[in-house]
């Protein structure tokens, strides 16, 4: 479904002829929940609805109309879709995400935003108790990062 979707998406504002194929196939791995690879109709459902909203933060950001967002305007971005990040985070996201000017595109904002999210949701969901904390063997962690 999302290969179809990548294939109609064209938005001009945003430069991008469609999400690529690795985006595609990461989305799904970090989406995946029950690890099938595939999409049930309630996780593609709450992808598809994250992707439309950091879409208008997107362009709310790109003010310049480029296609891309500066290293500068990233954190009030990230901001906006609900993640409030150190800088040592941020700078991280930059050298992973963005071009060598410290811009970055479409498809890897939302590469990364849906990234973000998933930790978060997989970080909420071990924080039983809800102190910021977690505690995991070797077993979790890598069932945690592997797939993503």
């Amino acid at each position: 479904v999302l290969e179809g979707r990548r294939r109609r998406w064209r938005d001009p504002d945003l430069k991008t002829d469609g999400f690529g194929i690795d985006t595609c196939r990461s989305m799904v791995a970090v989406m995946d929940s029950d690890t099938t690879g595939k999409l049930g109709f309630e996780e593609f459902k709450y992808l598809w609805n994250n992707i439309k909203r950091w879409q208008a933060i997107y362009k709310q950001f790109d003010t310049d109309r480029s296609g891309t967002i500066c290293s500068s305007e990233l954190p009030g971005a990230f901001e906006a879709a609900g993640f409030h990040l150190n800088e040592h985070l941020y700078n991280m996201i930059i050298r992973r995400y963005s071009d060598e000017s410290g811009n970055m595109d479409f498809d890897n904002f939302i590469s990364c935003l849906v990234r973000l999210d998933a930790m978060f949701r997989a970080f909420k969901s071990l924080d039983k108790d809800g102190t910021g904390q977690i505690q995991v063997n070797i077993q979790e962690w890598l069932q945690l990062t592997m797939y993503s």
